[in-house]
């Protein structure tokens, strides 16, 4: 068991938070716990943070949760059959990360989730120069290892077939590998980077995306979404319009129950802007990188060696620092932050409901 006494992100959620799950598709389905028009209910995300929600911001959210809903497709395109080819496909990509078979800038790893970039990567979150939205980066062409061709055939000819996407494109896919309590914290996919629709696919097992969350750190919480959306393993789901673009999006820790992975296509820009060559997050050469070394040892194919409990670094953090827990870091984005100032403002008046995002 970790330090802190947790081992998995979503047993520290719940006992920070038990109603939540309650609550989370209250904005959903229209219902409310309070009684009589314009009662406020006060919702405390920190000791610094107070806001109040009202039957007339319920109504909002319930506008925002519409447009969310009307902006989203969703299909059941892949049989359990061809779930399971692919993710043995899947195994075979982390057990290929793991021995140092890929580039550089194919694998990236984080707590409780890896990243594995084909096609196109990009710069994003910490490894930014200077945070904000606009300032991730793809990688120069050939740092990244090209999409594999069972993606293609399995998966790509599949949505083309369905009338999914068109020919011809997906340049970029990216597959999500989630431990249990996992997490993709609020973020929109960088509109400079990436056309619409962003497609995704879903493999090993049932989860949920949720739009409109903010979290925070040390401990981390996630405030109530605004719409959730079921994801089911074998199942496509497009985001285009207000999903993809005027809304964040994420995976809460208590969403991933088993390993999850999903896999990611999309179409980037003909404009979109590269690292230059002499950005030091850019390395000179284009050939196959030297082989990485392996960092997380149970991240294996097999999916028990893979769950193994991890400490995180943001428990040991807490750990070194008791006092820190009273200062509480705000983060909403991964990779896309939303500006303060103007944008935000904007961005409040359009939705109709009062938005705090920050930086972390």
């Amino acid at each position: 068991m970790a330090a802190s006494g947790y081992s998995d992100l979503r047993e520290k959620l719940k006992s920070m938070t038990p109603h939540r799950d309650e609550e989370k598709n209250k904005y959903v389905d229209g219902t409310s716990n309070g009684s009589g028009k314009g009662r406020k209910r006060k919702f405390r995300e920190s000791d610094e943070d107070e806001y109040e929600h009202s039957d007339d911001n319920a109504e909002l959210r319930e506008q925002e949760a519409h447009r969310v809903r009307s902006s989203i497709l969703q299909k059941s395109i892949f049989t359990a059959e061809e779930c399971a080819l692919i993710e043995e496909k899947i195994d075979d990509v982390v057990a290929q990360g793991e021995a140092g078979l890929y580039r550089e800038h194919t694998v990236d790893r984080a707590p409780l989730r890896n990243k594995y970039f084909f096609g196109e990567g990009y710069t994003y979150g910490s490894q930014l120069e200077k945070r904000g939205p606009g300032q991730e980066r793809l990688y120069r062409k050939g740092e990244v290892d090209e999409i594999p061709g069972w993606v293609h055939e399995l998966v790509i000819k599949r949505l083309v077939s369905s009338g999914v996407i068109p020919e011809g494109f997906v340049n970029s896919a990216v597959i999500n590998d989630y431990q249990p309590g996992g997490c993709i914290v609020s973020h929109v996919d960088p509109l400079h980077i990436f056309a619409r629709p962003i497609v995704s696919v879903s493999f090993f097992s049932d989860s949920a995306l949720c739009f409109g969350c903010r979290f925070q750190f040390k401990p981390i919480r996630v405030s109530e979404p605004v719409f959730v959306l079921p994801v089911r393993r074998g199942s496509v789901t497009v985001l285009s319009g207000y999903a993809a673009d005027d809304i964040t999006h994420c995976i809460r820790p208590q969403d991933i129950k088993e390993r999850r992975a999903v896999i990611i296509l999309r179409k980037t820009r003909p404009d979109a802007p590269r690292l230059d060559s002499d950005s030091p997050l850019s390395s000179s050469p284009v050939e196959r990188h030297a082989p990485l070394k392996a960092k997380r040892s149970h991240r294996r194919a097999d999916p028990d060696a893979a769950h193994r409990p991890r400490v995180l670094e943001m428990d040991k953090e807490e750990n070194r620092h008791p006092s820190a827990s009273r200062h509480r870091r705000h983060s909403i984005s991964s990779e896309n932050y939303w500006r303060r100032g103007q944008d935000s403002d904007k961005h409040r008046e359009s939705s109709g409901r009062k938005v705090k995002m920050r930086r972390h």
